[in-house]
């Protein structure tokens, strides 16, 4: 399994990225990249695609199959393509407060820390559905990684589309997200025009 060790804000700091987005704290602020010169059409499209998957610590082929997935499905492409994305199960834990990264939430997942409908899951990519019960799991409730998380999630705002109930560290996913409930700076037209070449 390909393993991506990019130093986090070095990355967040080339393609424009608020660290914050990502659970990171960071004084410095954010800074435009390659400011002195003009990008082709090419290279525009190239950052929204490399920020998205930065975000979603998502890899090429999975990124492709995810874009494949959301052309077959009905709608707009780009955002069905982020709708995808953000109901991924390591996202939803991140986005309910559970993790303080995307990473830390993808690790909790694969390591059985999260439960859907009551079942242990560890796969970081499971896809959540309206009405299903995410929590953490009995064992793990006690975890200090769980716990700072929730020390720490004040920064965290829970989307309109998930419901969480943090004293007994379990949310719902009330809908599927739609691009107004999506709070990222990332231009998905971008994407679906790279990929439409």
């Amino acid at each position: 399994m390909a393993i991506d060790r990019t130093p986090v804000l070095k990355r967040c700091r080339a393609l424009g990225i608020d660290p914050v987005v990502l659970g990171y704290t960071s004084k410095e602020s954010k800074r435009q990249p390659n400011q002195h010169r003009k990008e082709s059409e090419y290279a525009l499209q190239l950052r929204e695609k490399q920020k998205a998957k930065f975000i979603y610590g998502v890899l090429e082929k999975q990124f492709r199959s995810y874009f494949k997935r959301a052309k077959a499905i009905e709608g707009v492409t780009g955002e069905n393509l982020l709708m995808i994305l953000e109901s991924r199960l390591d996202n939803v834990v991140f986005r309910l407060g559970f993790a303080r990264t995307r990473k830390e939430a993808r690790q909790s997942v694969t390591h059985g820390h999260v439960t859907v409908n009551g079942k242990h899951v560890d796969i970081p990519s499971y896809r959540v559905r309206p009405g299903d019960l995410v929590a953490v799991a009995p064992k793990a409730k006690e975890l200090l990684v769980i716990k700072s998380a929730l020390v720490s999630n004040e920064r965290v705002t829970v989307p309109a589309w998930l419901e969480v109930d943090i004293e007994k560290l379990q949310g719902s996913v009330l809908s599927l997200p739609t691009r107004e409930q999506i709070d990222l700076d990332i231009n998905e037209q971008l994407i679906v025009e790279l990929y439409s070449k």
